[in-house]
């Protein structure tokens, strides 16, 4: 079965109105994580808005796809959203992709589905790969109550330090990108980090993918061993600090425990706990327990 026919048949069924922009996300890397239901609307709809439009010319002839293309990029978007805007209005349906991924996720499209909003038209997400959760997901990181998501660490040197500083108390997984032209750099400032741990993914779907897991005090020496390793995008997940687990008797803990616990649910004071304290959950729970006596 031919690709479009496999992408109507597994997706045609649903309705695609008319007017509506579609967020369509596209591979991360690897071309054969397209969606189905992506294929089928990018057939279907009447042009493609672009970040790229020499990088989207080239997706579309893999798929065997020919549609009318419209740049949308950081440089142009609030001008280009008026435009297409005005093509919604009357009854087009346009696709908007960036060049990988998610429209509007550290990529251009934001604006874009804004203006649609406000003037009450419709945006429909065509959900597909993400580095973010790809990444999170061979971790090794507990993210069930969720993570942080950064984007681009800053360039310059002060700011990055500030926000490398930042990280050393987040309780959550924090996801960052780079580019290889500024690894070697975030590396040295994420060393600051000392013994918390990161997942340093490279290349991700991609042939010379690879995954890493070590101390970011280590990481800027791991790079350094081998030229191919600051070569490709990166996506990078910094693990929590392990904070020391408190004693039972630890009295300040037994403290914020006392006086949240007669006012509020054990979950949330446990919650609350942990923020104030830069403590594990687990442990505080524990604790929280004991002394409601549950």
């Amino acid at each position: 079965m031919q690709l479009l026919e496999a992408a109507q048949l597994a997706a045609g069924q649903q309705t695609y109105p008319e007017g509506a922009l579609y967020l369509v996300a596209t591979p991360i890397g690897n071309l054969a994580d397209v969606s189905l239901r992506s294929v089928h609307v990018l057939a279907t709809v009447d042009a493609i808005a672009c970040e790229d439009t020499r990088h989207t010319a080239g997706l579309l002839r893999s798929l065997g796809l020919h549609k009318p293309l419209v740049a949308c990029h950081e440089h142009n978007e609030r001008e280009a959203s008026a435009a297409l805007l005005a093509r919604l209005q009357a009854g087009e349906r346009i696709a908007y992709v960036s060049d990988a991924g998610t429209p509007g996720v550290s990529d251009p499209g934001s604006l874009l589905a804004r203006a649609v909003l406000d003037a009450g038209l419709r945006v429909v997400p065509i959900a597909g790969p993400s580095a973010v959760i790809a990444a999170l997901s061979v971790s090794g990181c507990d993210a069930r109550e969720g993570f942080e998501f950064r984007g681009f660490l800053p360039t310059k040197a002060q700011a990055l330090g500030e926000a490398v500083a930042a990280l050393a108390s987040v309780q959550k997984p924090s996801v960052v990108f780079e580019a290889p032209h500024r690894i070697e750099a975030a590396a040295k400032a994420l060393g600051a980090l000392g013994d918390q741990r990161i997942t340093v993914c490279r290349e991700l779907t991609k042939q010379f993918e690879s995954i890493a897991l070590m101390r970011c005090a280590e990481f800027a020496t791991w790079l350094a061993a081998d030229a191919n390793r600051s070569k490709g995008e990166f996506v990078l997940v910094i693990h929590p600090s392990e904070a020391k687990a408190p004693e039972a008797g630890d009295a300040k803990l037994d403290q914020v425990l006392n006086t949240l616990l007669p006012h509020l649910p054990l979950k949330t004071a446990v919650t609350l706990a942990c923020e104030l304290l830069n403590l594990p959950k687990n442990a505080v729970y524990a604790r929280a327990v004991a002394l409601k006596g549950v």
